[in-house]
């Protein structure tokens, strides 16, 4: 594992398996969020935990010196934007949201995973915009739902989430084709996640509730089994992959979470889905990638960082 390829030489099928295993990996964590934590455990202690499992897996292997210092803050910045900032958002937002309507704020994603691409490029990638917008047509479908309540909130918490998960990912990056580190990815990203405690730990300080702390090892499981896996190895693997793909696709990769998401409702907690929109949607999110590799000449298979 050394070094990172250059831009011209990503390309989209050796970072899918990377993809496509955290989508079933935050699939089933959207689950478990559901049925085991919102509104029982503390949302500020919940992030909190996740980060800091995440961070002791990967501090200890960190690299400190011989790095470029705008690579190590970029870093810092993407951790709290795409993990600090981002759920924080999130969890707060089940607090005013039902389930259909998180799912229905979360398909605009790619729009801002694309739109902050372009503006960091300085261009304007129709295609890649096309991709993205029909991948989001196909989530609307799944869960296209009447708004009821006082929602307006959630809408801008999760957008904000939206926003900064997108600028997250796309400025990791940015920040690896630039600089091009020595150093594989595992020793760089103990730095996203301090990043991450930075808004973690004063936000559980100032705002977290220690009367909802977790009460049972169901919860304690939960959030082991999301710390390790859904943020430390799926952090890991999809900023991994989102640097051998191109933004079209990353985008539309940031959609997936939605029909995987249902399935694993259906299959395990046998919520009622309506699978003729289910199948709708996703083949329209599928056709999203085609789109989005249409017209496009094969590169060659880039190295492994």
């Amino acid at each position: 594992m050394r070094g990172f390829p250059p831009r011209a030489r990503l390309q989209c099928f050796p970072a899918m398996p990377y993809l496509l295993v955290v989508t079933g990996l935050w699939a089933f964590s959207f689950s478990l969020i559901g049925q085991y934590l919102a509104g029982r455990v503390d949302s500020d202690f919940a992030v909190l935990v996740r980060v800091a499992i995440a961070a002791a897996v990967f501090v200890p292997l960190t690299a400190w010196r011989g790095l470029q210092r705008l690579l190590v803050a970029g870093f810092w910045l993407a951790g709290a934007l795409q993990f600090g900032v981002t759920y924080l958002c999130l969890y707060r937002s089940f607090n005013v949201l039902t389930v259909p309507e998180v799912l229905l704020f979360t398909v605009l994603t790619p729009i801002y995973v694309t739109l902050i691409d372009d503006a960091l490029e300085g261009r304007f990638n129709r295609r890649a915009l096309l991709a993205a917008a029909v991948a989001v047509g196909g989530g609307a479908i799944i869960r296209l739902h009447p708004l009821e309540g006082e929602y307006l909130l959630g809408f801008v918490l999760l957008q904000v989430a939206n926003a900064t998960f997108a600028a997250g990912q796309v400025l990791c990056r940015h920040l690896l084709a630039k600089y091009r580190p020595a150093v594989p990815l595992h020793r760089l990203f103990g730095h996203f996640f301090l990043g991450a405690m930075l808004l973690a730990l004063p936000s559980w300080l100032l705002f977290g509730n220690p009367a909802k702390l977790p009460h049972d090892a169901v919860q304690w499981g939960v959030l082991v089994w999301m710390g390790l896996f859904a943020t430390a190895l799926g952090m890991y693997w999809w900023v991994l992959g989102s640097t051998r793909v191109d933004a079209g696709t990353l985008a539309v990769m940031n959609e997936l979470h939605v029909p995987a998401g249902l399935l694993v409702n259906l299959l395990i907690w046998n919520r009622d889905a309506d699978l003729p929109r289910l199948a709708a949607g996703g083949a329209v999110i599928l056709a999203s990638l085609l789109i989005n590799r249409s017209g496009r000449t094969p590169t060659a298979r880039p190295s492994h960082p």
